[in-house]
């Protein structure tokens, strides 16, 4: 689920980009495919290393698909661009002085594909079998003592500029808990990087250029996979439409190491840009503990998408996913935000709007674009809410924080409280669905033929159906092919779907469904009953 994560939140920043008017904005995923931990996997599949990439590559790529990424590449470091990338790279660097060969001993983690200084080890009982060994006290991973000579990257001349950096740049890391964590990590020293292994050891990666002896690490290989996107070491960065150096990237917790101090270092090693900034993400856990496949304990993101529908796991990862703290994923969360902030809030409350036969939706918009005064001079609560989320969710969406904004956009559909007895959130129901359901317009139509009872039950679907309008718009990005359908049969334009486009009163030309009786989405509903809540 991690890598899924990754994927969804970034796919969301792109598609935020372009809502708000960006349609330059490019996506890169893909396969690091290279290292000791690869090499070692495929041995014990007992098959080609390259092969086993392949299988995987597919496997990563197809999630991406399922998942509805608008990636613009999917890169994997095997590709032969990236190799001549690199290769180049690595050239520069040692034409810089950048790089010199020594001995190195340390404890070296396969499986995290780093040496790690003794303070940040210790002894642990391995819980299936008993046995003693070392391990990361970070990530949990076995280290073994290596001693070897190869390569390395003087990373401890950077400690001073990258700590310029980040003074400079205090939102370069987000969220600002791991910001500083890297910051005290630099301020306590930096040691140069080994940066290549005996290729009698690690067969499986790009030979160092000019001797054939060392492979090049696996981390310095892999980071420049997104200059590799970019067009390195061709295209130019002063070019306007360069697609580096990026706004954001988007990673995990437990690789801020790698992203956050060796990538900037190597970049200013050659006087390249920096990232704008980084966003880092925490984990999902399962009962509180780290998802892991070899302990069972983890959750199949196609099974979870074919179940619950792909734009419902979107939205469940994006409302609830952790960026400080971890996560916990359980069905029975996923359920609850289906059941009631998509199907009883925001789904119900456009059914209501559009498949009545008491109003008509065509005819309150044409009304309200008549009488301006009209429009405006009742509920005043719910019509300052819905001139206020706009904004606010493009503030949270700058501050890198996709939870909170779309937490932002939900509160035309649905509330959340806390209570102090549990740590999920309580929804309720949201502005609009309070509003509609206390001025109960079909009361309005039933109790009364006087032309005054049109006026009234006007301004009502006019307002109820701004709010639906503009919450689909804002929630295109996390929810792109159940708000596509949402707008269609709200009878937007796709021409008025822009983030200039989400204010009271900006579109008077919807009303009117484009899904026709031959459209399949005609006879669904936009969010259908459950198959399985379990």
């Amino acid at each position: 689920m991690g890598h899924l994560y990754t994927i969804v939140l970034t796919d969301i920043l792109k598609r935020w980009a372009i809502l708000l008017g960006d349609q330059n904005a490019t996506l890169l995923t893909g396969t690091d495919e290279h290292g000791m931990k690869i090499q070692k996997a495929a041995h014990k599949a007992k098959t080609d290393v390259k092969l086993f990439c392949d299988q995987h590559a597919r496997q990563f790529q197809q999630l991406a698909d399922a998942a509805n990424i608008s990636y613009d590449r999917f890169i994997r470091t095997t590709d032969e661009d990236h190799k001549a990338a690199v290769e180049h790279f690595w050239r520069e660097l040692n034409h810089q002085g950048y790089i010199y060969e020594s001995k190195h001993e340390g404890w070296y983690s396969v499986s995290d594909e780093t040496f790690y200084p003794e303070s940040q080890i210790h002894l642990v009982l391995e819980p299936s079998t008993g046995r003693k060994m070392y391990a990361s006290i970070e990530t949990g991973k076995e280290v073994e003592w290596t001693s070897e000579t190869n390569y390395h990257f003087r990373l401890s001349a950077f400690r001073d500029k990258l700590l310029e950096h980040y003074n400079a740049h205090p939102d370069f890391i987000v969220p600002k808990p791991r910001m500083n964590f890297i910051v005290r990590e630099v301020e306590s020293g930096l040691s140069d990087l080994s940066i290549s292994r005996p290729s009698s050891r690690l067969s499986w990666g790009i030979p160092v250029p000019g001797d054939d002896s060392q492979t090049i690490y696996v981390w310095l290989d892999a980071l420049i996979n997104y200059v590799t996107m970019a067009g390195y070491p061709f295209s130019s960065t002063a070019d306007a439409n360069a697609l580096w150096p990026p706004n954001c990237q988007v990673i995990g917790k437990d690789i801020v190491r790698f992203h956050c101090v060796y990538w900037p270092a190597f970049l200013m090693a050659l006087n390249l840009p920096l990232p704008k900034q980084l966003l880092t993400h925490a984990h999902w856990t399962m009962n509180n503990a780290k998802m892991s496949k070899s302990s069972g304990n983890g959750v199949n993101p196609f099974y979870a998408m074919e179940r619950f529908g792909v734009d419902t796991i979107r939205f469940f990862m994006a409302h609830d996913g952790g960026i400080v703290d971890d996560a916990d994923y359980e069905n029975s969360y996923v359920v609850e935000r289906y059941k009631k902030a998509l199907q009883g809030g925001f789904g119900n409350l456009l059914y209501r709007i559009v498949k009545s036969k008491n109003w008509n939706v065509r005819e309150s918009v044409a009304w309200a674009q008549q009488r301006p005064d009209a429009r405006l001079d009742e509920a005043v609560p719910l019509r300052r809410l819905i001139q206020e989320v706009p904004g606010q969710a493009v503030d949270f969406m700058e501050k890198l924080d996709p939870r909170q904004a779309l937490h932002t956009i939900m509160q035309l559909v649905y509330s959340v409280s806390f209570t102090l007895c549990t740590a999920l959130p309580i929804l309720t129901h949201g502005q609009t669905n309070k509003y509609f359901q206390n001025v109960a317009p079909w009361n309005i139509t039933r109790n009364s033929a006087h032309p005054a009872v049109d006026h009234e039950v006007n301004r009502i679907i006019f307002l109820s159906a701004e709010a639906v309008r503009i919450a689909a718009i804002l929630l295109q990005p996390f929810m792109p092919e159940k708000m596509r359908t949402a707008l269609d049969m709200l009878g937007v334009h796709e021409s008025k779907r822009t983030i200039n486009d989400a204010i009271f009163g900006a579109d008077f030309s919807y009303g009117t469904s484009f899904i026709e009786s031959g459209d399949e989405r005609a006879t669904k509903t936009l969010f259908p009953p459950l198959k399985s809540e379990w």
